[in-house]
């Protein structure tokens, strides 16, 4: 009877063990397999968004969290260990470099170009005058505080800059600007009554919230550089099978109609 007894922990233990080191063994696809983390530049906030919604239709177990930023701030932390799983980049320069460097875990894809506008919140005088005319509207003192994304980390701002130079009006308008962190802040600063005006992304001005509150006015793309939109799985899920999943859907008919939906210009297969 002692033996059984002495026996039987000693089994328990045993099998215990045994079970640790199968889950240890496992491949780390198995484990990571259900939740993938995506940066996402601000202006996918409202597509992407939907396009989760339906990929989680058809993936009803998995984990999709998206958090939305600045592109360039999501270059550096991604280059500094921040745990995601694929980037979506306003600027495809970004992603190209992380894979330069060793960062990436796929080729880069692009995903779309995307296209910048003049939006106000507030209808009336100030808005009609500025429907009729050109960015020069913004030199009017009518015009106190125009809103741009920040354009050290945030490509929407940067094009917003070349556009103001290139209208001629970069130097008459600069001290009245205000930065928003990314473009979908800056979209804030508009609503807010913090700017009259803003230059922000088409998607966010065609989403229902700003739609339904403001007007936009589309700003000639010879203004700026092309917006060339790109995105790419990172080294941490180069071996996971969710994130493969959600790159094979973003490249879909459905993902593509939702974006397409939303302004954003698809590239040509």
């Amino acid at each position: 009877m002692k033996k059984n007894q002495s026996y039987r922990p000693r089994f328990l233990i045993l099998f215990i063990a045994l079970l640790c080191l199968a889950g240890l063994g496992m491949p780390k696809a198995v484990w990571a397999g259900e939740k993938i983390t995506i940066a996402a530049a601000a202006d996918l906030s409202f597509a992407m968004n939907e396009i989760v919604a339906l990929f989680k239709k058809q993936h009803p177990k998995a984990q999709v969290q998206v958090i939305y930023g600045s592109s360039g701030k999501f270059f550096t932390q991604i280059q500094q260990g921040a745990p995601y799983d694929l980037y979506f980049s306003a600027d495809i320069a970004y992603p190209r470099e992380l894979k330069a460097k060793g960062f990436g875990g796929s080729e880069v894809s692009t995903y779309a170009f995307g296209r910048i506008v003049l939006w106000s919140a507030h209808p009336g005088p100030k808005l009609a005058k500025l429907s009729k005319l050109s960015l020069k509207a913004l030199s009017d003192p009518a015009i106190r505080k125009i809103a741009i994304a920040n354009p050290k980390h945030a490509p929407y701002g940067k094009r917003a800059e070349e556009a103001l130079k290139a209208a001629g009006v970069w130097d008459t308008v600069k001290t009245k600007l205000i930065y928003g962190e990314n473009v979908a802040q800056t979209a804030q600063f508009v609503q807010s009554g913090n700017a009259e005006v803003g230059i922000i992304a088409l998607s966010l001005a065609l989403s229902p919230p700003l739609l339904k509150q403001g007007s936009y006015v589309l700003i000639p793309e010879v203004l700026h550089q092309k917006l060339e939109q790109g995105y790419i799985l990172t080294a941490r899920a180069a071996q996971n099978p969710l994130a493969k999943s959600f790159s094979t859907f973003m490249q879909g008919k459905s993902s593509e109609k939702i974006m397409g939906r939303y302004g954003f210009v698809l590239p040509a297969k």
